[in-house]
C-alpha cells in the first residue's frame, strides 16, 4: 500500500460524509414542512455504508450503498386554520428529531475533517520522501 492508496481511501470518505451531511441538511430543511397525510409526510434519511475490501474492487474505502428512510410515524398536530390541514382538521408533520440530526452534522464535520487530515499528511509524507536525497 503507497502514500497516494492513502490518500485514495480518505478521498472515499470525504466522498461518503458528502453524501452523509447532504442527507442530514435535508432532513433538518424538512423537519418543519407539513402534509394532509401520514402518508405524503418526508421521511427523514440516512446514508448506509459499505467498506470495501480487498479483492472486491481496485480501491479500498467505503462507499455509499443507498440512502434509506429512518425514523419514526409522522407526528399528528390539530390545526384546523392551517391550509394544508386534513377533514378533519390534523396536519402531518414529520418525526425529525433536530437536535439528534445536529449531533450527527458535528459527527459528520468531524470525520471529514479527519479525511482530511489523513490527505494532507499523506501529502507531507511523500513530499518528505522526494527530497530524501537533497
Amino acid at each position: 500500500m503507497s502514500l497516494f492508496d492513502s490518500m485514495s481511501i480518505a478521498g472515499t470518505a470525504l466522498s461518503a460524509q458528502t453524501t452523509r451531511i447532504n442527507t442530514i441538511a435535508s432532513n433538518m430543511a424538512n423537519a418543519n414542512s407539513v402534509s394532509s397525510t401520514a402518508e405524503d409526510t418526508f421521511k427523514a434519511r440516512a446514508p448506509i455504508f459499505q467498506a470495501v475490501l480487498e479483492g472486491e474492487s481496485d480501491q479500498l474505502g467505503v462507499r455509499v450503498t443507498s440512502i434509506e428512510e429512518v425514523g419514526g410515524e409522522a407526528r399528528q398536530e390539530f390545526e384546523p386554520a392551517h391550509p394544508l390541514a386534513n377533514e378533519e382538521g390534523f396536519i402531518y408533520k414529520p418525526d425529525i428529531d433536530v437536535t439528534q440530526q445536529m449531533a450527527n452534522m458535528m459527527s459528520a464535520s468531524r470525520s471529514f475533517q479527519s479525511a482530511i487530515e489523513v490527505i494532507n499528511t499523506s501529502k507531507q509524507l511523500a513530499l518528505r520522501t522526494l527530497t530524501l536525497g537533497k
